[in-house]
């Protein structure tokens, strides 16, 4: 068979599995119906009359190279994602910001699957435009689909199970999956950044011809709200508003992204950050990190005068794994004893007591703040999960409450060193003095931490001189931001503290990405700590192919009890509340949505209200 009469063959396969896909409709959902019709307005929490205009200041940090965030190489610029359109790109839908788990028509006008998952079809918006007034279509969703998973380890790792995307119909695409029975595959193909085919495979002002697997300092043609407005490599990027947006009605759009402009200035770290927040100007609005600073640090002029708000928002999302991630890939952390002994070492109570005023709370979950957080000892459901895994995984899994050490008195932290030492004497090491070496090649024991900022001294210098009372040799060093990334990626590092990305309450194909044997040596991915476990993979497997909402849930716990009991990472602290500090330039509404807690972009500036109402 040639190459033409296999395309009409699978194109004909692909229309077939389109008729058959069930109903259109313009929301899609993984936990339940979203609580919006099909025709809403827009999202209730907005003011659908938000004045536009004026101008958004804030700090990004570091600096950047490249305005193509889709590659490992090279720093993109501030606005742009990795992952997801950013202000430039919009998606075939668009996650809802109120309500988890739920994603609501952009540039796909509506989306269909059959009973069994084993495709979805999405039928593109007719009005969907890229910025030079060229439609956005089929051809751009395909190439768009086959370009981004060749390009970064998160978008093959989250698009796995897609086999082919192929043109189904007038301005409809259909993407055919290898299995049946992924509840979430047809949800997340509508998180698929849509890029310009024509653009990319274009020439530049040179004439040369655009690479898109390269870092670029061209400014690309997009879809989004936004467009890039002046930058200076490096320094800061300007993006104004895209006044004929194609998207300005649709109910997404409505009421958000009504700054005229949103500038970024790059400062070299985060207490540079700070002091142009306290200065204005450069920074309109911060959720605050640092307890130290949430207690004692609002003391200044603009806050005493009114002109900084303060507030406290109750958090309702997932809060993700913040740790000391271990890189297990080093033959020295591979031994769970050492890992488990570290974890015992750390004292969470005193760096709470003497760092953060006790507002944080011990982490003690990948999925912490949720119904998807293992409690107590496995359930009926867990254990169908975990069984088939006995042998591969930690006794303790079936006989004991995870817990971490508590240092809540004076005796805690001898006991608990003590513990540790035993630990690491069983796993081939010994004290010669007060250095903990090899027993057998007379090697030290030395960590490495890794940060990126002068203020992860702050926590990374207690854990690190707990640690040398254990013999231990430490080291924290601090390198720029770029570098930083660059070592990341590259997973060069020995320890380091950082918080996972967002979990969500429907967890699915993203945590092969942050979990997977195949993940693990993906320059890139977000398996930071390399773990390689074929139980760890069945159980991803397991939350992937969940049947129904119960099954998920037992399957994430089960999934969570084998990383905590496993030691990967040393979990650090949470708090289930955002501390957010903003000037009074900008305005927003009432409430912020349900799920996120806040969205910057529902809210607007006092210079636009007063335009609006000088017009008026």
């Amino acid at each position: 068979m040639d190459t033409g009469t296999a395309k009409a063959g699978n194109a004909a396969a692909a229309t077939q599995k389109a008729e058959d896909a069930g109903e259109w409709h313009e929301s899609s959902s993984l936990i339940e119906g979203s609580k919006y019709p099909d025709d809403f307005a827009h999202y209730d929490y907005v003011n659908p009359d938000a004045p536009k205009g004026g101008t958004l200041n804030q700090i990004a940090i570091g600096s950047f190279d490249s305005f193509n965030p889709f590659i490992v190489r090279g720093t993109p610029a501030a606005g742009l994602a990795t992952f997801g359109g950013g202000l430039l790109y919009d998606t075939l839908m668009d996650q809802s910001p109120d309500e988890p788990g739920t994603a609501h028509a952009l540039i796909a006008e509506a989306v269909r699957y059959p009973a069994d998952f084993s495709s979805v079809t999405y039928r593109l918006n007719p009005e969907a435009r890229w910025h030079d007034g060229e439609p956005v279509t089929v051809e751009d969703v395909i190439w768009s689909f086959e370009t981004l998973t060749g390009l970064h380890p998160q978008w093959s790792a989250y698009y796995k199970n897609i086999v082919s995307a192929e043109k189904s119909g007038d301005g409809e695409v259909t993407f055919t999956f290898d299995q049946t029975g992924n509840r979430e595959l047809p949800n997340i193909v509508g998180d698929l950044t849509i890029l310009p085919k024509h653009w990319w495979e274009g020439t530049d002002a040179d004439g040369k011809k655009r690479d898109i697997t390269q870092p670029t300092s061209e400014v690309p043609l997009g879809s989004g709200p936004y467009r890039i407005k002046s930058y200076d490599i490096g320094q800061s990027i300007t993006w104004e508003r895209v006044s004929d947006y194609w998207g300005l009605d649709n109910p997404t759009r409505v009421g958000r992204y009504n700054y005229g402009e949103i500038r970024y200035v790059y400062l070299r770290d985060t207490n540079a950050a700070w002091e142009a927040f306290k200065k204005g100007g450069l920074d309109d609005w911060r959720l605050e990190n640092m307890s130290r600073r949430w207690a004692e640090g609002y003391d200044f002029p603009a806050v005493k005068d009114g002109r900084v708000i303060r507030k406290t928002l109750e958090s309702g999302s997932v809060q993700s794994m913040q740790a000391y991630v271990l890189n297990n890939r080093l033959e020295k952390f591979q031994d769970r004893r050492v890992r488990k002994a570290l974890t015992l070492a750390y004292n969470f109570e005193e760096m709470n007591r003497t760092l953060f005023f006790g507002l944080y709370e011990r982490m003690h979950s990948y999925f912490e703040n949720s119904e998807l957080a293992a409690k107590g000892l496995p359930d009926e459901r867990e254990l169908a999960y975990l069984e088939p895994l006995r042998g591969q995984i930690p006794d303790e899994v079936f006989t004991e409450e995870f817990a971490l050490p508590a240092y809540n008195d004076p005796g805690a932290a001898r006991n608990y060193l003590r513990e540790a030492l035993g630990l690491l004497k069983d796993a081939g090491y010994e004290l010669r003095g007060t250095t903990l070496v090899n027993a057998q090649t007379g090697e030290p024991f030395t960590i490495e931490f890794l940060g990126n900022d002068p203020m992860d001294n702050r926590t990374l210098e207690p854990f690190a001189r707990q640690l040398q009372r254990l013999g231990i040799q430490t080291e924290v060093r601090i390198v720029d931001t770029n570098q930083y990334i660059e070592r990341m990626n590259g997973f060069e590092f020995e320890v380091v503290g950082l918080r996972y990305p967002g979990q969500s309450l429907s967890p699915g194909n993203e945590q092969r990405d942050f979990w997977s044997t195949t993940a693990a040596d993906a320059p890139g991915s977000r398996n930071y700590s390399g773990i390689k476990n074929p139980a760890v993979d069945q159980l991803i497997d397991d939350i992937v192919y969940a049947p129904d909402r119960e099954s998920l849930v037992a399957a994430t716990r089960a999934l969570d009890r084998v990383l905590l009991w496993e030691y990967y990472v040393v979990p650090q602290w949470y708090k289930s509340e955002d501390w957010l500090a903003y000037w009074d330039k900008l305005q927003m509404p009432e409430k912020g949505p349900a799920y996120n807690g806040i969205d910057p972009f529902s809210w607007w500036t006092k210079s636009a209200e007063a335009e609006k109402a000088a017009a008026n």
